[in-house]
């Protein structure tokens, strides 16, 4: 090999799917590489063009987007794109450009090709690891949470600041700024012919027009507000939709649009309200996470998330939505926090994955959460050398997280704990013990560990490892069964006679959590399932699908299964977004009182459901049993 080929496959040999590969293979590719150079700036790629490489960061920095122009991932040494394309039909998906003065390696698509069909680690890496996977629940949200969905009663925050068409601009002046407001409208009263007083809207007064009409002209303060006003005002109905706000006022070249109720102004709405509002989007935030330049910023940004989950909650999403959406805003927040504290330390001494664990992983986050995250390391990690790089870096991304709402786990399951940072060889032992030898505390933890996500680094091990666990756990019928028993140990709160069974004293005494007696135990006895069935799926509902699919359940259980789980987590999520909109701190307890006579009866229906499958769990998996 040539001195500069020499180079390339050293470089290569660092980052992921090439640090997997034999050095044969990693050699013969530095062969066939070419190299190109870009200005800050250059467009790489354009939408639809035809694409003959894939393409690997060597220095610099570059920018994926969308076809529409948003910004979908930043690159920096190491990163891959033009997969996605090359496997497609060899056309560009996301257009790339050169943010900074970058080189960028080509590998032919022919070489791709090959790779992907005879390379098991490359072809693996290019399906799992393609960067959108981290991100493709939001996408898949965008429809759901779109403009034209939502009301334009969405957007109202207060009742109209009016003024009478006798008042002076100064008199105006003076209101807009007691009330804080930008507009008014002007009213008059007419006499209706039964008599009676009617108000009606005479115009709109701005403070546009007070600049442009009364200080631009020099008219004095004291000139009635009806000889600057606007006239003929546009209004829209309160049953219109936030788009047809939008278009309307677009149309109109309108910055301010009374909303009426049987003809009476019951607010007005600005473009900044649309703007703000489109802002709550769960993809505008998790791109905004990625722009945002330190901790303060993304601290600041975080306070949106609860506007977030509630535009969703109102919009009738389903909980598997507003549960992946609210993951995949928690795992963006991790991977700018990495991003950041690899500027701040300096790139890892060796090789690593970040992990999100239990209600992350499985895409059912919620408003309430903490952080339960872990570290797999390389397996040159050396303690003595390198120990304090990941201690800090774990300490920097734990304490970012619980600025930005995602509290510190009670139980320590956190990667500033050094026994959740380990090589992976040791994971691999240690799931392999608590898979062979089960004890109380060893399934406790496969409840939280068994539910793992890679976020960041070579997040490919996590995959790896997620095999490894289930090819290990379907086999072992002791191990099902031991976790079946303790599935067991959450029940629903149902008592004899079919009434709701409540908490006797603390906090939350005379409520009942529909998280740790509801969704968690559903939660808990389908993974025993999916285990037993070697599923690789992560969230409740996807993991039901393989379930169901593999016909280990009674016929119907399946579907009652994820009608009881979407119901007791709507109702949960409901209860959550009042509380937010309460401006009350969120919990996962809910008062019987609180309750509708619809939500009584079918949350017990659901209740007795999950009763009815861990009775079925405890007699499907015993020791002496088979699978």
């Amino acid at each position: 090999m040539e001195a500069e080929q020499i180079e390339i496959a050293a470089f290569l040999k660092q980052y992921a799917p090439f640090n997997e590969m034999v050095e044969e293979t990693v050699d013969a590719i530095a062969k066939q590489i070419d190299i190109s150079y870009y200005r800050a700036g250059t467009q790489i790629f354009e939408y639809g063009e035809p694409l003959n490489d894939l393409c690997v960061v060597r220095s610099g920095a570059v920018e994926i987007f969308r076809r529409k122009g948003e910004l979908f991932n930043r690159l920096t040494e190491g990163g891959i794109f033009g997969q996605w394309g090359l496997m497609m039909n060899r056309r560009v998906r996301f257009p790339a450009k050169a943010i900074e003065d970058s080189l960028v390696y080509f590998i032919p698509a022919d070489l791709f090709d090959d790779l992907c069909e005879n390379n098991e680690t490359f072809g693996d890496f290019m399906e799992i690891e393609d960067g959108s996977r981290l991100r493709q629940a939001v996408e898949n949200h965008k429809d759901s949470n779109d403009l034209t969905t939502s009301k334009v009663t969405d957007l109202i925050l207060r009742d109209p600041v009016t003024v009478g068409c006798e008042a002076t601009a100064q008199e105006a002046a003076q209101i807009m700024t007691e009330e804080g407001v930008s507009s008014l409208l002007v009213m008059s009263i007419d006499i209706e012919e039964d008599e009676r007083e009617q108000q009606r809207i005479l115009g709109i007064l701005t403070d546009r027009d007070l600049r442009s009409r009364i200080l631009a002209q020099g008219m004095p303060y004291d000139t009635q507000v009806s000889e600057i006003l606007t006239p003929q005002v546009i209004t829209l109905d309160h049953n219109a939709y936030v788009f047809e706000a939008m278009l309307l006022m677009l149309r109109n070249n309108l910055h301010h649009l009374p909303i009426l109720r049987h003809q009476k102004p019951i607010g007005v709405i600005a473009l900044s309200d649309i703007v703000r509002y489109e802002s709550q989007s769960s993809l505008v935030i998790v791109n905004s996470i990625f722009r945002q330049q330190s901790i303060e910023d993304l601290e600041v940004l975080s306070k949106d998330v609860p506007a977030c989950f509630s535009r969703m909650v109102q919009e009738d999403a389903n909980s598997h939505m507003i549960g992946s959406a609210m993951a995949v805003i928690g795992r963006s927040f991790k991977q700018r926090l990495l991003e950041l504290g690899e500027e701040e330390f300096g790139p890892p001494p060796v090789g690593y994955c970040f992990l999100a664990l239990g209600s992350m992983a499985r895409d059912e986050q919620l408003i309430v959460t903490d952080q339960d995250n872990a570290m797999i390391l390389d397996d040159k990690y050396d303690p003595a050398e390198h120990e304090q790089y990941f201690a800090d870096l774990a300490k920097f991304v734990s304490d970012g997280l619980a600025r930005c709402g995602y509290s510190y786990c009670t139980g320590n399951i956190m990667a500033t704990n050094p026994e959740w940072r380990k090589t992976r060889t040791e994971w691999e032992a240690t799931f392999a013990e608590w898979i062979d030898q089960p004890n109380p505390k060893s399934l406790l933890n496969s409840n939280i560990f068994f539910d793992l996500d890679g976020v960041y680094g070579a997040t490919n091990w996590a995959e790896q490892l997620k095999a490894f666990v289930g090819r290990r756990a379907r086999r072992n019928n002791r191990f099902l069964a031991c976790m079946a028993r303790n599935a067991l140990n959450r029940t629903p709160p149902l008592g004899f006679f079919k009434d709701f069974v409540l908490e006797q004293d603390g906090r939350h005494k005379n409520s009942m959590n529909l998280k740790r007696r509801g969704t968690a135990p559903l939660a808990d006895l389908i993974r025993v399932h999916a285990l037993a069935v070697d599923s690789r799926s992560q969230n409740s509902f996807e993991r039901l699908d393989d379930i169901i699919e593999a016909g280990i359940l009674p016929k119907g259980r399946g579907t009652d299964l994820r009608d009881a789980m979407e119901f007791i987590s709507t109702v949960r999520i409901r209860h959550q977004a009042l509380d937010v909109a309460g401006e009350q701190e969120p919990d996962n307890n809910i008062e019987p009182e609180n309750l509708s006579d619809f939500e009584r009866r079918n949350l017990k229906d659901a209740f007795q459901i999950l009763s009815n499958a861990q009775k079925f769990l405890k007699y499907r998996y015993q020791p002496s049993r088979s699978n």
